[in-house]
């Protein structure tokens, strides 16, 4: 048995449907009375909601969270946050209201209750990104993880069959990572492992029917396991990758995911081919690259960073920004085949491994 370290991350879980009903009472266990409630201006309506149901307990409602977390709009929200004399924040929607929710704790130390309607992930980690002057710079801080996770199935039935997809490759490519990671351990591989196993399954179920409360509820299951391991252990260029094309040019999150994670992997595979092992199982497939593209494509995602509005001009410079600085990864950072990666990506070539 080798030898490893695992730090479980101290945080509760309210996990089933119609779980948000309980969300007094997890404000309560907060020892919070005046929460500013989070979402992004699409998703206004749902933050009302909860505002309407927290009462007298709710600050008011900051409804202008977007993609990467700008730091314009992370001060803008620190600043209603200590206007309304808010003692917590509650982030309701998927990772860009989530990431707020963190750059407010970042600053100000508020706790945060996340209740996720994406598959994100981004709710059980201490993992925060900012963007400035172009540029998306993440980190890790106790402070910014959840205190809370309400997990209510009912929540996703609405969220868009597109996004369901390219979010729940987002998850997968949490745990494919943290599979090869440099300090991953059994805890965290058995934990990738079934997540990619639940949240691959609960796909073609939910292409079938949207409104698959159970197969939503798998979905969310697995990525609240997908998560876990995001915030467990170090991530690779895959996600350096989809930090710098994200930040750097303004593209969108889950659905740059989708597109990088194939040829990450197969750029990887050489040097971890237990871990592509465990991927392929997973996912049902040959090679672990592979059959994260053809999960993509059989249910309708974008494989191509061209059609996500990705300017061919921009490869060189992605490629720079991913090897400016060293970070954990199984093969080494070589510029110019993570050059030829981006390429692929841009193409939207299916890898062969």
């Amino acid at each position: 048995m080798q030898a490893f370290v695992y730090t479980a991350r101290p945080a509760r879980v309210v996990f089933g449907a119609g779980a948000l009903q309980h969300l007094g009472r997890e404000i309560d266990l907060l020892g919070a009375r005046r929460a500013l409630v989070l979402s992004t201006p699409e998703q206004a309506a749902a933050a009302r909601q909860v505002a309407e149901r927290l009462g007298d307990r709710a600050a008011g409602i900051f409804a202008q969270a977007v993609m990467h977390v700008p730091i314009e709009t992370a001060r803008e929200a620190r600043a209603e946050a200590a206007r309304l004399g808010a003692d917590c924040a509650v982030a309701i929607g998927g990772g860009s209201t989530i990431g707020l929710g963190k750059a407010i704790a970042l600053d100000s130390g508020l706790p945060i209750l996340a209740i996720p309607t994406t598959y994100a992930g981004s709710e059980m980690t201490p993992i925060y990104g900012l963007t400035e002057g172009g540029l998306k710079k993440t980190g890790r801080d106790g402070r910014v993880l959840p205190k809370t996770v309400i997990y209510d199935p009912e929540l996703t039935l609405t969220l868009p069959l597109a996004l369901t997809v390219t979010s729940a490759l987002n998850a997968i490519a949490h745990a494919a990572e943290g599979l090869y990671a440099h300090d991953g351990n059994p805890i965290t591989a058995l934990m990738a492992e079934e997540g990619l196993r639940a949240t691959a399954a609960a796909l073609p179920r939910l292409c079938d029917d949207p409104r698959n409360l159970e197969a939503r509820g798998d979905a969310l299951y697995g990525a609240w396991l997908c998560g876990s391991v995001l915030g467990a252990v170090a991530m690779g260029l895959h996600h350096k990758l989809c930090h710098t094309l994200g930040g750097t040019f303004n593209l969108p999150h889950a659905e740059v995911h989708t597109v990088i994670l194939p040829h990450a992997l197969a750029y990887n595979a050489a040097h971890a081919p237990a871990a592509m092992e465990r991927i392929a199982r997973a996912l049902k497939g040959e090679h672990a690259g592979a059959a994260v593209f053809d999960l993509a494509r059989r249910h309708g995602a974008p494989t191509a960073l061209r059609d996500l509005g990705m300017p061919a001009e921009g490869l060189d410079r992605a490629a720079d920004l991913a090897v400016s600085t060293p970070y954990p990864n199984p093969r080494p950072l070589e510029r110019r085949a993570i050059r030829d990666l981006l390429q692929r990506a841009f193409d939207g070539t299916r890898p062969d491994r």
